[in-house]
C-alpha cells in the first residue's frame, strides 16, 4: 500500500471471497452459534448488506473486524461476549475465519447496558469499567440494578 493515497482501501471483494470457498452453496455450511443456537451464513445478505468491506487502509491500519477475527484466534479465544450492536457482524466474521482457515468461537450478544440517562456502556465511549463503580462505593446489587439486571 505505499504507492497509494490515504483514502486508499483493502477490500474484501464479496463475490470473489464466496466463490474461493466454493460459492453459495459452501458459503450455507459455513456455521456458527449464537446465543446456543445454530446459525449459517446468508451469501445474498453477505453481497447485499455487507458487500465488499474495507479490510485495511493506509491511514488507520486494519479494520475492526479482520483485527478480532485474527486477535480472537490468536488469543484462543472460544466464547465471545459482546452487546447486540454487534450481532450483525458475525456473519462476515464467520466468512473471514473461513478465509483465514481459523477457528469458529461461540457467540453470546447480549442487551446493550446503558447509565442512568440511557446511554450505552461502551469502551469506545470512555465509559466507566466496574471497577471504577465498585471504587466509588457502589455495591454489587447497586450495579446489577444499575444494568437491569437486579
Amino acid at each position: 500500500m505505499q504507492n497509494r493515497a490515504p483514502q486508499d482501501a483493502v477490500r474484501l471483494n464479496m463475490d470473489k471471497a464466496i466463490a474461493y470457498l466454493g460459492g453459495d452453496v459452501a458459503i450455507k455450511k459455513l456455521t456458527y452459534i449464537d446465543q446456543d443456537v445454530q446459525a449459517s451464513l446468508d451469501p445474498q445478505m453477505l453481497k447485499e448488506t455487507v458487500g465488499d468491506i474495507v479490510l485495511a487502509r493506509k491511514d488507520i491500519g486494519t479494520s475492526y473486524h479482520i483485527a478480532v477475527v485474527v486477535d480472537d484466534a490468536h488469543q484462543g479465544i472460544t466464547h465471545v461476549t459482546r452487546g447486540r450492536d454487534l450481532q450483525s457482524a458475525t456473519p462476515l466474521h464467520r466468512l473471514l475465519q473461513a478465509l483465514l482457515d481459523l477457528p469458529t468461537p461461540q457467540y453470546h450478544h447480549h442487551r446493550l447496558i446503558r447509565d442512568a440517562a440511557g446511554k450505552r456502556l461502551a469502551k469506545r465511549d470512555d465509559a466507566r469499567a466496574i471497577r471504577a463503580y465498585r471504587d466509588m462505593g457502589k455495591t454489587l446489587a447497586d450495579i446489577r440494578a444499575m444494568v437491569g439486571l437486579a
